[in-house]
C-alpha cells in the first residue's frame, strides 16, 4: 500500500526542480558575454553572491583561461611539470618503481611485501626498512628542490605580480582589443528594466518576434528550445506582473565595436506552470508573487540597440 504513494512522492520531488526553473532562462546560467563569458561578474549589493559558471554557451572560448589549468594540462607528449615530484624526477620513480617490484614479488613468494630485500620477517626489519626508504626519499628531494629556480616576484609591484600568478587578463573585441570600461546612463537603466518586461511578455505568448527584438540570436535559440521542452511535457510557464524591485550595475566594458553591461536585477512575478491539456496548476500560486535574483548581461554593437547576450543565476 505505501508504495505507490513513495513512487509518487518521488516523482514529485524529481519534478518540481524542473518546474521551479521553468522561467525565461530555465533557473541556469545561459549565453555569452564576450571575453568574460567564464568569469564571474563582480558582486553588487543586489546579488551579493557569485554568479554561477555559464551552464549553457555558444562561445568557443571555454578554459585554457587559468594559469592554475594551463599548468596541469601540459601538451601531448611533454611531461606534466606539476604532476608531482616523481614526474619530474626519472631516478625516484625508477627506484620507487623497483621497490614496489621487489615487494610484489615478495608477496607472490609467500616470505612478506618486503622479504625481497633481506629476507627479514618481523616487523621490526619492516618499519627499519620502511624508515630508510623514507629518509632515502626525503633527502633526494631536498636536494633536486634545492637546485630548481624559484620564481622571482619578490621585486614587482604588486598588482603585477598578481597578474603574473593569475595569467594574462582576457581580451576580447574586434582584433583582440582589450576590454575598457564604459559608462552606463540612467537611460541604459531603463532600457534594461524594459528588457524584462518585453523578454517575459514574449515568453508567456510564444511571440518569437517579440523576443528576437530585445534578445541576441544566441539567447532566441535557447528560449526556443525551453519552450519547446515544456511543450513535450504538456506544460505552459506563465510568468506575470513582473516588477524590478532593486537592480545595480555589475559591470561595463568595451570590446572593440561591441558594448557589454551585466545587471544585478531582483524582480518579483507571479510565476506558475500549467498543464496544457486541463490548465491545472502544476507548479505555483496564481495568488502569490514569488521574487527572483538574476545577472542579466546586455550587449549593443556600434551604439545599436541593448540585446540580452546571458542570463546568470546567483549562487
Amino acid at each position: 500500500m505505501r508504495r505507490p504513494a513513495l513512487f509518487l512522492a518521488a516523482a514529485v520531488l524529481a519534478l518540481a526542480p524542473a518546474l521551479a526553473d521553468a522561467r525565461p532562462g530555465g533557473g541556469t546560467s545561459t549565453g555569452s558575454r564576450g571575453s568574460r563569458t567564464y568569469s564571474a561578474p563582480p558582486a553588487t549589493s543586489t546579488a551579493p553572491n557569485t554568479a554561477r559558471p555559464m551552464e549553457r554557451s555558444m562561445d568557443a572560448g571555454r578554459p585554457a583561461a587559468t594559469a592554475g589549468q594551463q599548468a596541469t594540462r601540459p601538451p601531448i607528449g611533454q611531461p606534466n611539470p606539476a604532476g608531482g615530484f616523481f614526474s619530474r624526477s626519472p631516478f625516484m620513480a625508477g627506484m620507487m618503481g623497483g621497490l614496489i617490484g621487489v615487494g610484489l614479488g615478495g608477496l607472490l613468494f609467500g616470505n612478506g611485501l618486503f622479504s625481497g630485500f633481506t629476507g627479514i620477517g618481523s616487523i621490526f626489519g619492516l618499519l627499519l626498512q620502511i624508515g630508510l626508504i623514507f629518509l632515502l626519499v626525503r633527502l633526494v628531494m631536498g636536494f633536486i628542490r634545492r637546485r630548481q629556480p624559484q620564481p622571482a616576484m619578490a621585486g614587482m609591484p604588486q598588482g603585477m605580480a598578481r597578474e603574473a600568478m593569475d595569467g594574462p587578463r582576457p581580451v576580447g573585441g574586434a582584433g583582440g582589443a582589450p576590454s575598457a570600461a564604459i559608462q552606463v546612463t540612467p537611460a541604459d537603466f531603463q532600457a534594461f528594466e524594459a528588457a524584462l518586461q518585453r523578454i517575459n511578455a514574449a515568453w508567456n505568448s510564444h511571440d518569437e518576434a517579440g523576443m528576437r527584438a530585445v534578445a541576441t540570436p544566441e539567447m532566441l535559440r535557447y528560449f526556443g528550445d525551453d519552450l519547446a521542452d515544456l511543450d513535450r511535457r504538456g506544460l505552459r510557464n506563465e510568468t506575470r506582473d513582473i516588477k524590478l524591485e532593486q537592480g545595480d550595475l555589475a559591470e561595463a566594458w568595451r570590446e572593440g565595436s561591441r558594448e557589454f553591461a551585466t545587471v544585478a536585477m531582483r524582480f518579483s512575478m507571479i510565476d506558475v506552470t500549467r498543464r496544457v491539456s486541463d490548465g491545472t496548476v502544476v507548479e505555483g500560486d496564481p495568488n502569490r508573487r514569488t521574487e527572483a535574483t538574476e545577472l542579466w548581461t546586455f550587449l549593443r554593437v556600434q551604439g545599436g540597440p541593448w540585446m540580452l547576450s546571458a542570463i546568470q543565476q546567483t549562487g
